[in-house]
């Protein structure tokens, strides 16, 4: 299975995975961006992917950086769909006390590639009944 990536910034490291066996690879900056305590920026990674059929990118946090500093991706993970053609890009939110500067070339989050599943819809009247039922946030108790 092949990712197809190009190159539409000459900064753009292309993303790789850093030990055999990760799961994700790094997706690294081609800017330096300044992110204040509480606010949201879109980074760049100077890069557009072609995935193979039926997958995804996931675009998920280093858990170094949401350590350290309190920076994570936003919407973790991300999802970049099959058909998109545009440049990757990573919304990160600083929930750390101090301003993150986000370097050029810098690791800034990582991406995992998964396999979709399509599924046909159909509108019924009711739902079928399980143990757990409509129980959700909390019901299993502490």
């Amino acid at each position: 299975m092949k990712l197809l990536i190009e190159k539409i910034n000459e900064k753009a490291i292309i993303p790789f995975y850093a030990h055999s066996g990760d799961a994700g690879m790094d997706l690294f900056s081609v800017e330096k961006v300044l992110i204040a305590p509480g606010e949201i920026k879109l980074i760049n990674t100077g890069i557009k992917l072609q995935l193979p059929l039926n997958t995804e990118a996931q675009v998920r946090p280093r858990s170094g950086l949401a350590l350290k500093y309190g920076i994570t991706v936003l919407n973790s993970p991300g999802t970049i769909d099959e058909g998109y053609r545009g440049e990757v890009a990573i919304i990160l939110i600083n929930h750390g006390k101090e301003p993150f500067i986000v370097e050029e070339n810098m690791k800034i989050a990582q991406m995992v590639i998964k396999p979709t599943l399509n599924v046909e819809i159909e509108e019924v009247k009711e739902l079928s009944k399980t143990d757990r039922g409509e129980g959700g946030f909390g019901s299993t108790g502490m």
